[in-house]
């Protein structure tokens, strides 16, 4: 397996099934994708306003001791200079100027003849800035060919600060020199860091708006959600038959539209099926008087050989009409789904055939619970297991449960279906047995009764040739 087609299954199976968890989750990634954007693009704009400040401050100060200093005693100038200093910038006073030239490009002396003009005698200044203020130092020496160093190493040793070279070396550093009237120099040396990202403030955010966003869209999906729930499971119920009341819509607009249509559809399909039931009923019960008088009238009929046939065709016809009715009347007069033990089912139906000595065996791999309607689905094992053993002596009945699904096998010895007869015989009234006698084939409502149970429950039952020899008819029913 490629890692490509590994990460797909993975991810395939981390994804979340419900809507509700789906919606979450993408929109806690727009989130997350919306503020570290943010930071990404407002961070380094952050970083520059602060520099920008900082430097200006630094510079109207440094204007401020330069006029502080001219008018000051020499024996207090190295206590003013002292106190101006900070652990980023340095002030000392020397022969030798830090910046040994004025700046060249236009922003540097822009801010020179700004600095001249605000000194009193209009001392010449010498302003280098060392670094790029949006990529840093390296892209300002690799611009301009300097190097940091050589501004503050031209600096004698004897007048050097302690600390010159240290905050030389940061980032964001800057070189200023102002001739002061006595002929030396007040040499500024600076290298401002702006403060670390306030990263915490935006988790808060972030985490404040993430709880906020998981409980309104929760609620709003599952005020979606909920009916929609409800409306899946009375479909489900509905497929197998039992009867619902109509649902009381509720959410959106369009979900109440859709169980309104529900409502509706169901009304429509159980008037209908009982209409059917009622006619089928009604024409099964009909036909009893002429079949009935017909068959006193053949018993008057001279030749033996044709009242023979003519009483056994009548005598099919009236019980297709009996099976029929009471098909009719079961489906008239549905029962209600409850739990039921189809072990326990199985065990009951196998030994009602042993008790009439038949070969009937029940394997159960564990207790299995299924809400059904019990006397129907009996109905339709029933007919299943009887079939089998009309035409293959010994049944076997498996049950157990698959992927969420009970499967039940009712397997037999006999000589099998053909292939392309296999699904025939589920049709109303189709034997495969030609000799239309009620003792050797029944009247072919069997398997169409089971089918039309099972499917009512929401499950399918399929026929195949056994590898050896037999039938097996598998029904699979849903565990809900």
């Amino acid at each position: 397996m490629n890692l490509p087609v590994a990460v797909t299954r993975i991810m395939h199976a981390l994804w979340p099934k419900s809507l509700a968890s789906q919606l979450i989750l993408l929109l806690l990634a727009a989130i997350f994708a919306a503020q570290a954007l943010s930071i990404l693009i407002f961070h380094d704009e952050r970083r520059i306003a602060l520099v920008a400040a900082a430097r200006d401050n630094l510079l109207a100060r440094s204007v401020s001791v330069a006029e502080l200093l001219e008018d000051t005693p020499p024996g207090l100038q190295d206590r003013i200079l002292e106190a101006s200093s900070s652990r980023f910038a340095v002030f000392w006073l020397g022969d030798t100027p830090l910046a040994p030239a004025p700046g060249k490009s236009g922003f540097e002396k822009r801010l020179q003849g700004y600095m001249s003009s605000r000194l009193q005698h209009g001392q010449a200044v010498h302003l280098n800035i060392l670094a790029d203020e949006k990529r840093g130092p390296k892209a300002r020496r690799e611009r301009d060919g300097t190097q940091d160093e050589a501004s503050w190493r031209s600096v004698p040793k004897r007048e050097r600060p302690h600390n010159l070279r240290k905050i030389m070396n940061k980032p964001e550093d800057l070189s200023l020199s102002i001739r002061m009237t006595d002929g030396r120099w007040l040499n500024v040396a600076t290298s401002y860091r702006p403060p670390p990202g306030a990263y915490i403030p935006l988790l808060v955010q972030l985490g404040i708006t993430s709880v906020l966003t998981v409980l309104i869209i929760g609620f709003a999906v599952r005020r979606v959600t909920r009916p929609l729930k409800t409306l899946s499971a009375s479909a489900e119920k509905f497929g197998r038959g039992e009867e619902l009341e109509p649902l009381d819509p509720s959410g959106p607009r369009e979900v109440r539209a859709l169980t309104s249509s529900f409502n509706d559809m169901q009304d429509r399909l159980t008037r209908f099926v009982k209409d059917r039931t009622r006619m089928l009923a009604a024409i099964s019960h009909d036909l009893r008087t002429p079949i009935t008088s017909l068959r006193i009238r053949a018993e008057f009929i001279d030749d033996d050989e044709n009242r023979e046939k003519m009483i056994e065709t009548l005598d099919e016809m009236a019980a297709m009409t009996e099976a029929t009715l009471r098909f009719a009347k079961d489906e008239a007069h549905a029962e209600g789904a409850e739990e039921t033990d189809l072990g326990a089912m199985l065990e009951s139906l196998a030994g009602d055939q042993q008790d009439l000595g038949h070969v009937c065996s029940v394997t159960l791999d564990h207790p299995i619970k299924l809400s059904c309607r019990p006397i129907a689905l009996k109905r339709a094992l029933r007919n299943l297991i009887e079939n089998g053993i009309r035409y293959g002596g010994n049944v076997a009945i498996d049950a157990g449960t698959q992927d969420g699904e009970i499967t039940i096998q009712v397997s037999d010895t006999g000589p099998g279906i053909p292939e392309d007869r296999l699904n025939d015989v589920f049709e109303p009234f189709v034997r495969l047995e030609e000799s239309r006698s009620e003792e050797t084939g029944g009247i072919g409502l069997g398997l169409a009764i089971s089918r039309s149970i099972i499917h009512a429950h929401g499950g399918t039952i399929t026929l195949q040739n056994g590898e050896d020899a037999g039938l097996v008819a598998e029904v699979k029913l849903p565990t809900r």
